[in-house]
């Protein structure tokens, strides 16, 4: 059985009715406690969980990844608790924050209590080597799918995806469109790969995965779906490059175009 997916009995109403199964995501409270102090819970999909911890206290800016000292996963009766310890300067960060997210998978800012933590000062992305042309940005679109085998099997579930210009380098997924850019986040952490390149999205773009991508010092972010407009706005002033509505044959650049090999004319 994928993990992360169970089946669940159903009646299937067409022509006639039909009983059987159907392959569902799994969706559970994972809290994740930082020195004996829960920062966070999550509604999440239960696999890659280092990954989801160690990547969420990068992109949410709690402590680096050579902070953190040890991690362990522990099952509750309501759910999982990822229990961090951090270095003592992480802690008191943690402590003067006083964050407190009980957040479900649609909404990435639940719990913050102050608009400075909402939308937190971070420098922006270096200008780099790295660009992309046309072709390789629609085929990082058109290569997703090969890797994302939990959304195959329930049709519910985002995917986050690091491509090098030419190949998907590391994808995870959940039900959380936050919680799979976070566990990629991790990913690379964990793997000791941090390479430049691009972040592919199966979602829409809002200002918090713009706040993580810069996070990750990634230069690129390539989306499916839409950004809103404070999203296009803080891309421009992180100095990334915003593409959206993409697909394997067309896609929509809003900022820092000069990244897109081909490109004689910006956007702005």
């Amino acid at each position: 059985m994928m993990q992360g997916a169970r089946p669940i009995p159903r009646l299937a109403f067409g022509p006639g009715i039909a009983p059987g199964e159907r392959m569902l995501a799994d969706e559970v409270a994972v809290a994740l406690t930082f020195n004996g102090s829960t920062q966070a819970v999550m509604m999440a999909t239960p696999d890659h969980l280092a990954d989801f911890a160690t990547g969420f206290a990068l992109t949410e800016g709690l402590a680096r990844p050579e902070e953190i000292e040890s991690l362990d996963v522990v099952e509750t009766d309501r759910g999982l608790d990822v229990q961090i310890w951090v270095t003592p300067p992480a802690a008191a960060r943690l402590a003067a924050r006083r964050r407190q997210m009980a957040g479900p998978v649609g909404c990435g800012l639940c719990g913050i209590d102050s608009l400075e933590q909402a939308l937190r000062d971070l420098p922006p992305v270096p200008h780099g080597p790295f660009h992309l042309t046309p072709a390789q940005i629609m085929a990082a679109v058109a290569a997703l799918p090969r890797h994302q085998p939990l959304h195959d099997t329930v049709r519910a579930a985002h995917c986050a995806a690091l491509w090098d210009g030419a190949r998907v380098v590391l994808a995870r997924e959940d039900v959380g469109r936050h919680n799979a850019l976070d566990k990629l986040a991790g990913a690379m952490v964990r793997a000791s790969t941090h390479p430049t390149g691009a972040v592919v999205l199966t979602s829409r773009v809002s200002i918090d995965l713009v706040q993580k991508v810069a996070a990750l010092r990634l230069p690129v972010m390539i989306a499916v779906s839409s950004p809103t407009a404070d999203a296009v706005a803080l891309a421009e002033s992180l100095n990334i490059t915003l593409i959206a509505q993409a697909r394997p044959d067309r896609f929509e650049a809003f900022t820092h175009t000069d990244r897109i090999a081909t490109e004689s004319q910006h956007v702005r």
